[in-house]
């Protein structure tokens, strides 16, 4: 998203030489999305970004998906999946729940700090649900709690610490694509408008740099090939944190869910107002306490619709949400309802919001314009009895 930054120690004129004390030339490395057409920075390095000493593969976590066949609506129960996190790390411990080409989402319990990391198939989105964490990364650290998203650029290196008592909790969808704000937001160039529910106030990047030292530095590398994603270990001469300056448009950055400002009308308003960002082939909503339809006729929770071309994904992460009372779906749950399948609200929710004023709930909403398969965690949580619930 093309808001500028400049951080640390950067040259007046960009590609130009930029020395350190001694005379020592820094590395200027520019980062940037589309060729030459997109988003960009440019970082400066004490040592060079492209001095790897080996390379050997890196075995993923299981990424194989199943069809939704036969096609049903599925809850998957999220909280059923990490009973011991004490082992386990945000980038090695991720388990697959669902995917297709375009996106992939998956879940992880974490205590442990992660390796260094670096997705180059697409940009990731990281949603703590619960949990405090600090987030390294070769433009400099963001903390991060519950209710944050984390926006990680492609190929940004980085590592996750957790802190605190409680295990990092954290829901991961990766991008084969670059995720941004709705283009609806967004003057022609770049500004978010007035109607927007979020601005540039609300999103926050790293606050100083952090010049790291060390050699002989693994970093785990996600990357695409001719069959698909796959893992690589690269060994760095120098650590990739030795940045001692930046500047550009491409960084990553966190946005607190609470910062959304939720758009309402008198009768019911579509998914799309609830709309945060957008990749390739999906889009990101929140859904979060907010005033309800206001109309004296009003229906407030949502009427049945049935999802012609997309798969819809709900992550149910705070409050009591109203539509699903009585199937079974609490905190921590996930519900899917597939392109094909006509879904609403469980039998009575509609009668018992009517004179509602207020929704106490908080969710987060991937919807996919491809099929969906259900990945090796996805099937070791899921609740057999959901696609019943309405009958």
């Amino acid at each position: 998203m093309a808001h500028y930054r400049s951080l640390g120690d950067v040259p007046p004129k960009r590609h130009t030489q930029h020395r350190d004390a001694s005379g020592a030339l820094y590395a200027e490395e520019l980062m940037g999305e589309e060729g030459f057409a997109g988003d960009s920075s440019l970082l400066y390095h004490r040592g060079s970004p492209s001095a790897i000493t080996a390379a050997e593969v890196w075995e993923l976590p299981d990424q194989a998906t199943m069809p939704n066949h036969p096609l049903k609506p599925r809850h998957l129960r999220l909280h059923d999946l990490f009973p011991d996190p004490a082992e386990i790390d945000v980038v090695t411990g991720r388990r697959l729940l669902l995917g297709n080409a375009d996106v992939r989402i998956s879940y992880v319990v974490a205590r442990r700090e992660s390796p260094l990391y670096r997705d180059a198939a697409g940009d990731e989105v990281v949603f703590i649900e619960s949990g405090v964490a600090r987030v390294e990364t070769v433009f400099g650290a963001l903390p991060a709690r519950r209710g944050d998203y984390v926006l990680l650029p492609a190929s940004t290196t980085h590592r996750w610490i957790p802190l605190g008592e409680q295990p990092l909790r954290a829901y991961v969808i990766e991008s084969s694509s670059h995720i941004a704000p709705p283009h609806r937001y967004l003057s022609r160039f770049g500004q978010f408008l007035e109607h927007a529910p979020y601005c540039e106030r609300d999103l926050h990047g790293p606050a100083e740099v952090l010049l790291a030292d060390g050699s002989e530095v693994e970093v785990l590398v996600k990357h695409r090939t001719a069959r698909g994603i796959v893992g690589t270990r690269m060994v760095y001469a120098g650590h990739p944190f030795d940045v001692v300056g930046w500047d550009g448009c491409l960084y990553p950055l966190t946005f607190d869910i609470e910062d959304f400002e939720p758009i309402t009308g008198r009768v019911h308003q579509p998914p799309p107002v609830h709309q945060v960002f957008a990749g390739s082939g999906f889009v990101i909503c929140n859904f979060v306490p907010r005033k309800v339809d206001y109309h004296p006729l009003a229906i407030p929770v949502p009427y049945s619709h049935s999802n012609t071309d997309s798969d819809e994904v709900m992550f149910y992460c705070g409050g009591d949400y109203e539509a699903r009372k009585g199937s079974g779906i609490g905190l921590g749950s996930i519900s899917l309802h597939p392109g094909g399948h006509a879904h609403g609200p469980q039998p009575g929710a509609a009668e018992r919001s009517l004179g509602a004023e207020r929704f106490e709930e908080t969710a987060v909403m991937v919807d996919t314009f491809a099929p969906l398969g259900l990945g090796e965690g996805g099937l070791a949580c899921e609740d057999p009895d959901y696609a019943w619930s309405w009958a």
